[in-house]
């Protein structure tokens, strides 16, 4: 137990040491011209990214970028705002009203490098005429908790704001903009990123009154007449945008450590849905490949990337990873040859202080001795003190990347 403990930390921390800005950034900015660069940007990473900047690009270089509370990096010249996430707060609408203003001033000979990683939605906030904070905070916490996939959240965003769904790049214009991504959405659809701030909108204001009925999100009549004018925005601006770091990439670099130790691998890639209808799906191909029914043999590792969703009915704490690692206890029911870990890449699931939980043979035994009903924890969307209370948090501390959730499903013989 105690060597699977150690693989499957192992496992997640090459993940993100792979797609950290200093690994992943030197092509891109080897690329670059030399010279007076504005850097503009928004995200979990988009301090470390600026800091890389920095680092090793010469000539003039101002700018400003915003990152959550806590994601601080100090930089020389790039000054570094912290603001609110998931729900976006004051300090985030100044900062994106400050971004914009730069933006605008900017002549046609300057160079703009944008930085943008998972996050910069909420931190990037700058509502549209008409919208409040107070009404994209209400609305962002019921999608949030509604079980909506990032891509639907983000096309509602996209039309509450002023600054995101290219309307960034089109203030910029007609400066030069490089977009530098590290993408946190499964299927890498620069569009979708922290809600596209520098690409070409494809969405439509009716795609964003969809999701909301979609889910039942009650609306402001102010912000339903936003919506009802169908309006859309035209500009020319051209894309220049490069995905630098993707959940592949975290994965791939998983895929060397276990093999490396002798353990055949099964990627399953990016996947979406329901954090415990997932878990529930991958304890069952873990439980087969145990028994010798799967499609693949023992020893083995299942690793899979992307962003789940959790539906909230309960009161309690947790996120989709610690969620989906309950479910994937429950289901696995004590089996004594698999474990797992299920993190985020960022350091932080959901809103509480760990990245994720390990999930090990003897989790449903321990939580007994200590009277706790597994199920009852779940049907209050409390993981994270159920894992809290046996020690099986992983806490990193925010990791300055984002690719999203990271999970590994160590199977033994």
């Amino acid at each position: 137990m105690a060597a699977n403990t150690a693989l499957l930390r192992h496992l997640f921390e090459t993940a993100v040491a792979a797609v950290s800005p200093r690994s992943c950034m030197t092509g891109v900015l080897n690329a670059l011209p030399d010279g007076d660069l504005c850097v503009i940007g928004a995200g979990k990473a988009a301090a470390s990214m600026a800091f890389e900047v920095e680092t090793r690009k010469p000539g003039e270089i101002s700018g400003l970028v915003i990152v959550p509370y806590g994601h601080r990096v100090t930089c020389k010249y790039i000054e570094v705002i912290e603001a609110a996430h998931p729900l976006p707060d004051a300090a985030g609408v100044a900062a994106a009203r400050r971004m914009l203003e730069l933006a605008t001033s900017l002549s046609e000979s300057k160079q703009v490098l944008c930085l943008i990683s998972g996050g910069g939605s909420s931190l990037m906030t700058l509502p549209a005429d008409g919208v409040t904070l107070q009404d994209k905070q209400a609305i962002s916490r019921a999608l949030l908790k509604s079980g909506a996939a990032i891509g639907e959240v983000n096309v509602v965003r996209k039309h509450l704001s002023a600054i995101k769904g290219g309307k960034l790049a089109a203030a910029c214009w007609p400066a030069r903009i490089k977009t530098v991504l590290i993408s946190d959405v499964p299927g890498n659809d620069v569009s979708v990123i922290a809600s596209g701030p520098t690409v070409h909108d494809r969405t439509t204001p009716d795609d964003a009154l969809e999701v909301l009925q979609r889910y039942s999100i009650a609306l402001p009549a102010s912000v339903r007449s936003i919506l009802d004018k169908h309006t859309l925005m035209r500009s020319e601006f051209v894309e220049d945008v490069t995905v630098v770091a993707t959940s592949d990439d975290a994965i791939a670099a998983a895929v060397r450590i276990a093999e490396s130790e002798n353990y055949e691998t099964m990627n399953l890639g990016d996947l979406e849905g329901d954090a415990r209808k997932l878990a529930e799906n991958h304890a069952d191909l873990a439980k087969k490949v145990a028994c010798g029914a799967g499609p693949c043999t023992a020893p083995l590792v299942i690793l899979s990337g992307g962003e789940t969703t959790v539906n909230v009915a309960g009161s309690g704490r947790g996120g989709r990873n610690s969620e989906y690692a309950l479910a994937l206890t429950i289901a696995l029911d004590g089996h004594p040859k698999i474990a797992a870990i299920a993190c985020d890449t960022d350091g932080i699931d959901g809103a509480g202080d760990n990245a994720g939980c390990l999930v090990l043979p003897d989790t449903l035994a321990r939580a007994s001795g200590l009277s706790m009903d597994a199920l009852a924890y779940q049907a209050n969307n409390d993981s994270y003190n159920f894992f809290a209370a046996l020690d099986d948090l992983i806490v990193t501390g925010p990791t300055r990347t984002n690719v999203n959730d990271f999970r590994a499903i160590v199977i033994d013989r």
